[in-house]
């Protein structure tokens, strides 16, 4: 990757905040909004930022959706079927039995069926994960036993990084980002996960797992970020959560963080991600990439407009 949140959002910070106004909100998850007490924008105003939105779409953001599909045509997807349901409770059986050998074998039988790594991420590791937690908290199992299961998923994905096409990391256009669960989430399995998919689109990652609200506001004091992601998986963290995006927008040293959150907790009521003070949420890792590259065209572009203007 209980109790409600606050009625109101983490209030976006103070910085030359004038450069966060309002876009239209963008359907699955990803919304931009003004800053909390910012007046309405003119029929003008907002005509400006369609023109915009639109400019960005056609400009940056489609350009990389249509790089990513093609490498998702890759030969190595054609013709093969995906993991099945029976593949994935195999897996799951190999995990919560600790089985590293078995689980590096089975990854590689599905390979050698033609279905590419991608497709096994998403379709097999990311739902045994899941599965996992929803077992852990029905109590069906111990903490212990998902903790054995998940260092085994991870070390799956660690054996496989080579083989999973990692880019050179590319300096430009703010393509950095943090990733983090939330303080005192107990695994990271969902995070290590989307870094690979950032990874593979030429981001430069830093991991966040471990650290302590004050180090991760530290880390974006710091360093330079273009994108901030947060993963959570319990509603009961929604407050600090919500307290943590505030005080990293607050301490950025980039006046244009965009901050995405994830997890099952965002899965099962995406709205929640308006209320914490978040930019955008998304399903999967690989939805989760796309709409960085969204957020971070978006951004960059709104900037450059004031600029121009």
């Amino acid at each position: 990757m209980t109790s409600q949140p606050q009625a109101a959002g983490a209030p976006r910070a103070e910085m030359s905040h004038s450069a966060r106004h309002h876009i239209p909100a963008l359907p699955d998850g990803l919304a931009l909004g003004a800053s909390p007490g910012n007046a309405p924008w003119s029929r003008s105003a907002t005509a400006r930022r369609v023109e915009l939105l639109a400019r960005t779409l056609e400009s940056a953001v489609i350009p990389r959706l249509v790089l990513a599909r093609r490498e998702a045509a890759a030969p190595d997807y054609a013709g093969a079927a995906g993991p099945s349901a029976e593949d994935v409770r195999a897996l799951l059986d190999l995990t919560l039995a600790g089985d590293l050998p078995g689980a590096l074998g089975f990854v590689a039988v599905l390979r050698a069926r033609g279905v590419a790594l991608e497709r096994i991420y998403l379709e097999a590791l990311a739902p045994v994960a899941r599965e996992l937690g929803e077992m852990w908290l029905a109590d069906a199992c111990s903490f212990t036993t998902v903790t054995v299961g998940l260092c085994c998923l991870q070390q799956v994905v660690l054996e496989n990084h080579a083989a999973f096409g990692v880019r050179q990391a590319s300096r430009g256009a703010g393509r950095r980002v943090l990733l983090s669960p939330v303080p005192g989430e107990q695994h990271g399995f969902g995070i290590l996960l989307v870094g690979e998919f950032f990874r593979r689109q030429g981001w430069e990652v830093c991991s966040g797992t471990g650290a302590s609200a004050r180090e991760l506001v530290a880390t974006v004091r710091k360093g330079w970020f273009g994108i901030v992601g947060l993963s959570l998986s319990c509603e009961d963290r929604l407050e600090p959560l919500a307290a943590l995006i505030h005080d990293m927008r607050r301490a950025t040293r980039n006046p244009d963080l965009g901050v995405m959150v994830g997890g099952s907790v965002f899965l099962e009521r995406p709205e929640l991600a308006t209320l914490v003070g978040a930019d955008a949420t998304a399903t999967d890792a690989q939805s989760t990439v796309l709409k960085a590259e969204t957020l971070l065209a978006l951004l960059s572009g709104a900037e450059d407009d004031l600029g121009s203007g």
